[in-house]
């Protein structure tokens, strides 16, 4: 990496959690240390405080975003479902922050990467819906996470996924299939108008979307890339380009780019 150019400023949403009965905004280690190492960016926990934020002028300050994954889903109710025990449990904070964000943030161009719940929550922003217990249909693969104390385990390679030929990660791997962890019950069912199936696993589990439309990378895999990403030769591939098209736009930011220079709730130019 070019140590020497802008670190871009990368925005992580959060979940929400109890501590000792309080609140507590949260975004796992893997995550940030992934943005620092592999992204060379500098992540920022954006609080999970929904409609108290200017979205547009929140988004023009960052150089990416990187939503990530979460032990919650998202709330049936935003993808046309009646809430049900299998579906929990829920961080409805965290989805009145992320699934708006996501609009913005394709609306203003910023790069994006949605890693397993954040995959999902980019589908349902988009208008899909999510299969709540994938392992539970006919023919499926058990995605979940190996019941392990070992990390490296629970983590570890667990089934190959098809790349689409030509698309944005068969670029990157060189190769039409990768073998990935597997780590998530949820999974998506109907796949959102505008975003386009980049990969899927044996069991025709899809793995990684695309914004057809995106002004810039945006893309969702329903894997854990983030989890020893430097280890992981595609992993790194995956977070060095996030980060270069976050780089882009941070420089193009230091450099008074009059495409930056505007006021919140302008639309980007392509």
């Amino acid at each position: 990496m070019d140590k020497t150019s802008v670190r871009p400023l990368i925005g992580v949403p959060a979940d929400v959690k109890e501590v000792t009965g309080q609140p507590f905004h949260a975004v796992g280690d893997k995550y940030l240390r992934a943005i620092t190492l592999a992204a060379d960016g500098l992540p920022f926990v954006i609080p999970a405080f929904g409609e108290l934020y200017d979205l547009p002028d929140l988004v023009h300050r960052l150089d990416g975003i990187m939503l990530t994954g979460s032990p919650s889903n998202v709330h049936p109710t935003h993808y046309g479902m009646v809430p049900t025990p299998e579906a929990e449990p829920h961080d409805e904070a965290r989805d009145a922050t992320t699934l708006p964000l996501i609009h913005e943030a394709l609306r203003q161009g910023i790069p994006m990467l949605a890693i397993c719940r954040g995959m999902q929550e980019l589908n349902v922003a988009l208008g899909g819906s999510l299969h709540a217990r994938v392992h539970e249909l006919p023919d499926r693969l058990d995605h979940r996470r190996p019941e392990h104390d070992d990390m490296d385990v629970q983590y570890g390679p667990r089934h190959e996924i098809v790349l689409r030929p030509g698309g944005a990660f068969h670029r990157l791997a060189g190769s039409t299939g990768v073998t990935v962890n597997s780590l998530h019950w949820q999974a998506l069912d109907r796949v959102a108008p505008g975003l386009r199936i980049e990969a899927e696993a044996s069991d025709g589990t899809i793995e990684a979307v695309s914004v057809e439309d995106a002004k810039d990378f945006a893309l969702g895999v329903q894997w854990h890339p983030e989890y020893r990403v430097l280890d992981d030769a595609f992993s790194t591939k995956l977070f060095a380009a996030f980060g270069a098209a976050a780089r882009r736009r941070a420089e193009a930011r230091a450099h008074g780019d009059l495409a930056l220079r505007r006021a919140p709730g302008t639309q980007l130019t392509a």
